[in-house]
């Protein structure tokens, strides 16, 4: 799913990488040990920006956990970075500009489940979502 977005926005498919998948899975399972959705320290994860959601156990499959997150393309505005939503709020849209991010080349992601839900944590490098350019 997340290279299929990025076709329709014509950059370069994404590499699936494994340092960045086993990162992803172990803060997945500190989400899911300690249910604290937010996003892990900056310091903790230098060079990568990340993703998260989380829902019902068993309840969403993986392309539904994604679309979540692609689906936020509604409110896009092709602009440079913060100016990137129609709502005026680049939140709505984080997670949509970190996955089609043109300079963004590896991710990885990792799903645990605990506390009743599943964790999603995908990881990005080099991050998106920078100041004062375009996602692509």
């Amino acid at each position: 799913m997340h290279n299929a977005a990025r076709a329709e926005v014509k950059v370069n498919a994404l590499e699936l990488d494994e340092d960045l998948n086993r990162a992803a899975l172990a803060y997945a399972e500190e989400l899911a040990r300690t249910g604290m959705f937010q996003h892990s320290p900056g310091g903790d994860r230098p060079g990568q920006g990340e993703n998260l959601w989380a829902g019902t156990a068993s309840a969403f499959s993986y392309d539904q956990m994604a679309n979540a997150w692609i689906s936020e393309k509604r409110y896009f505005r092709d602009d440079a970075f913060p100016n990137v939503s129609t709502t005026g709020n680049w939140q709505d849209v984080g997670h949509y500009t970190q996955i089609v991010w043109r300079d963004t080349t590896r991710f990885g992601c990792g799903i645990a489940t605990g506390l009743g839900r599943d964790w999603l944590v995908c990881r990005y490098a080099p991050p998106g979502n920078v100041i004062g350019k375009r996602a692509f």
